[in-house]
């Protein structure tokens, strides 16, 4: 009887998982799980692109699947925003990545009216100007997250944060020697199919979809004084969160 591509990718998990499919193999290609299944070539298709999505396998073209190699980061959101990282002068990427090499690649910091959403999240008057850092990060030189962090320009445009290298402890530690240290966050997560755009920028495999989340970043008296925009590349994320009831 002929399975289902969700049977088929549940099969080739299984394989992968277990180590009979090591990282950087080739998957069987579309004609080989056709004969071995008896499915129609857009079901052994599907089957393969189920896992794509998921992040276990990546496309080549013109050359076939093949078993991800790159190790998924870990976002632990819980450790990597705590002060005890970035207030010792750490980067908030160790602690997702450890001594995994990380770049910021693409790196654009210039002042500009805030779009209106902004606006209102960090309590500005309409069109108030605001610092923007636009960058994409790559981990082992590959591109896994695009960001970009509105900050109120009247408070930092005299600091590091208005300059490339904001250094040492990030952003969050410049605000800190500015009185503006932020103890508390809040995140807003969600899910979605990339645009053109995001998809080039991320060079995302064929049905991809991005982890967007908007972080807003308060002071002890709840000022808010960041505004960051994240779109992570969903198949080499695992989000991680520690909830204490």
């Amino acid at each position: 009887m002929a399975e289902t591509a969700r049977e088929i990718a549940d099969e080739l998990r299984e394989r992968i998982r277990s180590g009979d499919l090591a990282p950087g193999k080739r998957l069987p290609g579309e004609p080989a799980l056709v004969k071995q299944h008896g499915v129609a070539k857009e079901t052994a298709r599907r089957a393969l692109m189920l896992l794509v999505t998921e992040g276990l396998a990546v496309r080549r073209k013109g050359s076939g699947t093949y078993v991800r190699e790159f190790q998924p980061i870990r976002r632990v959101a819980n450790k990597r925003l705590s002060q005890d990282g970035w207030g010792t002068g750490r980067s908030i990427w160790s602690a997702d990545i450890g001594e995994r090499l990380m770049r910021v690649t693409a790196l654009s910091v210039y002042e500009a009216p805030a779009p209106d959403d902004v606006a209102r999240a960090l309590g500005l008057e309409e069109g108030a100007a605001v610092v923007v850092r636009d960058r994409l990060f790559t981990v082992e030189g590959e591109p896994v997250q695009a960001a970009v962090s509105y900050l109120p320009a009247d408070l930092v445009r005299e600091s590091a944060i208005a300059q490339d290298d904001t250094g040492p402890g990030g952003t969050y530690a410049r605000l800190a020697e500015l009185d503006a240290k932020p103890v508390r966050f809040v995140e807003e997560v969600r899910s979605r199919m990339p645009s053109q755009e995001e998809t080039e920028r991320l060079r995302l495999g064929e049905g991809t979809p991005v982890v967007e989340i908007y972080r807003t970043a308060l002071t002890e008296e709840g000022r808010p004084v960041e505004v960051n925009r994240m779109l992570l590349n969903a198949g080499v994320y695992v989000m991680e969160y520690h909830i204490t009831g």
